[in-house]
């Protein structure tokens, strides 16, 4: 008996079930899939589907290429601006000669820098930087770069500090075809302002 039992509940669960009727009422108010997703406000201009937002549109994409590519070509090429040639006859000469360097900068009468040199530049390391023959080799340098581009004739000194090659450099000013007509001494002088550091024991 209960192995018949068993058989009438299998076929049963194994029977189709018929779907169960459906009124009028709920068969108008039934709406397709894709009208209520429409109705459905998600914000603006919401979209499931990302990949549609992904995709830019053309011409965007192309102009974004294109400072892409003005970016790298600023970055590889620096174009340098054409100056006027211009001539300064009269100008100054700013020397400032330390412990460790001596510095050489040529100026204009307004203090626009035309030409420059420093030990370091010229080749000098360590201590042969502060050296007089260092200063006499970068006022050459720089001497020869002012008269070549800007044709400079005469030069009023500047000097600060009180490096070694303080008086080499001017007298490179002079040998080097620089007409000095004047001399002034720019060191910073302390009237007893900070306390100065006590005597090295040796």
């Amino acid at each position: 008996m209960s192995e018949e039992n068993n058989l009438k509940l299998e076929e049963e669960s194994l029977a189709p079930v018929a779907p169960a009727p459906v009124s009028a009422s709920a068969e108008t108010k039934a709406v397709p899939a894709e009208e209520a997703d429409d109705d459905r406000d998600d914000g603006p201009g919401f979209s499931l589907d990302t990949a549609a937002d992904e995709e830019l549109p053309e011409e965007i994409k192309q102009k974004l290429e294109k400072n892409k590519q003005a970016r790298a070509k600023k970055k590889l090429v620096k174009k340098r601006k054409k100056r006027a040639a211009r001539t300064v006859k009269i100008g100054r000469a700013y020397i400032n000669a330390t412990y460790n360097n001596t510095m050489v900068t040529l100026a204009d009468a307004n203090g626009d820098v035309i030409s420059w040199a420093s030990a370091g530049m010229a080749g000098f390391k360590g201590a042969k930087k502060a050296t007089p023959y260092a200063a006499q080799i970068i006022t050459k340098i720089a001497v020869q770069k002012a008269k070549e581009e800007y044709g400079l004739q005469e030069v009023s000194v500047f000097v600060s500090g009180v490096g070694t090659g303080r008086e080499a450099a001017i007298r490179a000013l002079n040998a080097n075809g620089l007409e000095v007509s004047s001399i002034k001494d720019t060191t910073p002088v302390p009237h007893n302002g900070c306390r100065p550091k006590k005597p090295r024991r040796v």
